[in-house]
């Protein structure tokens, strides 16, 4: 039984004419660029987040960059983020002209370790940028605190935690801007590029709105340096029947989750750890195992898929080597790239499939 990481196609079949539906009436209806799909996906996804204003845009790779312009980030500011995640989350603080300070990550959570935070303060800080990485929140409580003492703006990497929440509530409301991603693969994902960036700050979404359209409100008059960064109406048409099955698709991920834990508790791996104060989305199932490589090439030879999200630290990456962070900087993040691997889970992953996972598993420590 061949078992892939993620299987889109599957997916796609128990959806399929609701979705054939949704492209043709946005085919019929000629109008394809930020239309009554985007501003229905807006509220829509707002609402999942709390409440407050979305803006579709081009990916979340923009979405986080565009939220650096909103919010004034740039040449001689400092951004605390995590040094375990996507390149995006770091180099779009680059883009800005702005620079990356990385601080170490809770090695239960794999998220932003805040007690490590307030240390990097430095007068040139202007924001924290914490991940919601593998869908748990950060320590969004511990995080706001140092915020608000020291004046600090906090965007959010939610690009793998739509409908998670910490103490009851929802990611993307913390900050000033919380940034989302409809790549294929998350758990909300688009058929191509997508993103939205939610703020309840209305002049912050005026911003936004302004700089994903070329820079103005009224077409071929322009206020400033913009992009061209447009969430289109054929994504979101998709997106929006997605959407209304995402509450369904969570339950299974947090039920094939629980199985996973059962299954594995006994052996020498280590499941993931699940805050109580947080509610997970399992975007990843990412344990830690010894002899990481050898088990994923062992699952490989059996069909099953695995990855590893990630595998060199940021601060390790040659990009950043201008940095001057050592190796040995950062421990924790350096283990948990030695030692992470995520197996498959998606919703329609059976129960017999997870228990095929799980017996390779169990087969290769013997």
């Amino acid at each position: 039984m061949s078992i892939p990481i993620l299987d889109l196609k599957t997916q796609y079949r128990t959806i399929r004419q609701e979705i054939q539906t949704a492209i043709e009436q946005v085919l019929e209806s000629g109008q394809l660029i930020l239309g009554p799909n985007v501003r229905a996906l807006e509220q829509e996804i707002a609402s999942w987040c709390g409440g407050g204003h979305g803006i579709g845009l081009a990916s979340g790779t923009d979405a986080l960059r565009l939220a650096m312009d909103a919010l004034g980030i740039g040449p001689g500011d400092e951004v605390i983020t995590t040094p375990f995640t996507f390149i995006a989350t770091a180099n779009t603080i680059s883009r800005a002209g702005a620079t990356p300070v990385f601080v170490d990550i809770d090695p239960k959570t794999f998220n932003i370790n805040p007690f490590q935070i307030e240390p990097a303060i430095t007068e040139r800080t202007k924001a924290i940028l914490p991940v919601h990485l593998f869908g748990q929140p950060a320590d969004m409580g511990a995080i706001m605190e140092l915020a608000m003492r020291y004046h600090l703006l906090v965007i959010e990497d939610s690009a793998q935690a739509l409908g998670a929440t910490f103490r009851g509530q929802p990611v993307c409301s913390f900050g000033q801007i919380g940034c989302l991603s409809f790549y294929p693969t998350k758990n909300l994902g688009a058929y191509g590029d997508g993103g939205m960036a939610i703020t309840r700050d209305g002049e912050i979404a005026d911003r936004l709105r302004v700089l994903r359209q070329h820079g103005g409100r009224i077409k071929y008059h322009h206020e400033r340096l913009g992009y061209n960064s447009r969430l289109d109406e054929l994504q979101a048409a998709i997106l929006r029947v997605k959407l209304r099955h995402l509450a369904e698709w969570t339950s299974a991920r947090q039920r094939i989750a629980a199985q996973y834990d059962q299954l594995l508790a006994d052996l020498p791996v280590t499941t993931p750890y699940r805050s109580p104060e947080v509610t997970h989305v399992y975007h990843q199932y990412t344990i830690r195992a010894p002899r990481r490589d050898e088990l994923q090439a062992f699952l490989q030879k059996r069909g099953i898929g695995t990855m590893v999200y990630y595998p060199l630290p940021l601060h390790l990456q040659p990009m950043y080597a201008h940095l001057g962070v050592p190796e040995g900087s950062l421990p924790e993040a350096e283990r948990a790239a030695k030692e992470v691997l995520s197996l498959p889970i998606y919703p329609e992953l059976t129960e017999e499939q997870v228990q095929t996972v799980a017996e390779a598993i169990r087969e290769f420590y013997g």
